[in-house]
């Protein structure tokens, strides 16, 4: 009888949990909070008022540069877009990080697309052996590219790409 009711206990308890984790899933900002190479953008992404939408139904795309990544901006320009009079241009930039829907990155391997991002401009996604490139042109110089190190971290209400280098807008 002690045994019934102690393996009774025991699977109400291991229920709860997986309904609570069920409940609890992570969306993108939560996704790179705990991948814990995204300080700096999910610190740009508060400045910029664009964490509770993220954190929306989506489903997003979004190229998530990391905190290397952001060292390649400099201090002085990273530094200037955290202001508070510069929150538009941050906006700007990292809404070029965004494309609607969901894109893995099966999607582009073979081929070369341009899709237009949250912020209105275009970027081009070349997949080709293994790699996946994405910038704001079409493809002739590698260098001004960034380059998916990590593809497909998915998220409730999306998909995380992780590139090597922030990816600024045409205009800028």
């Amino acid at each position: 009888m002690q045994f019934k009711a102690l393996f009774a206990a025991l699977m109400l308890a291991v229920a709860t949990s997986a309904l609570a984790t069920q409940a609890k899933a992570a969306d993108i900002v939560d996704t790179a909070v705990e991948a814990g190479n995204f300080t700096t953008l999910t610190k740009a992404l508060e400045a910029a008022g664009l964490v509770e939408t993220l954190r929306g139904e989506g489903p997003f795309t979004v190229f998530a540069p990391t905190d290397r990544a952001f060292e390649g901006v400099g201090s002085d320009t990273l530094n200037s877009l955290l202001q508070p009079e510069n929150r538009d241009k941050l906006r700007q930039v990292l809404t070029y990080h965004v494309v609607p829907g969901r894109v893995m990155a099966a999607d582009v391997m073979g081929n070369q697309q341009h899709v237009e991002t949250v912020e209105g401009s275009n970027v081009y996604i070349q997949g080709v052996a293994g790699t996946v490139l994405i910038g704001n042109a079409v493809f002739e110089d590698r260098t001004k590219y960034a380059e998916v190190t990590q593809a497909d971290i998915e998220a409730d209400n999306g998909v995380i790409h992780v590139i090597d280098k922030v990816l600024m807008p045409p205009q800028m």
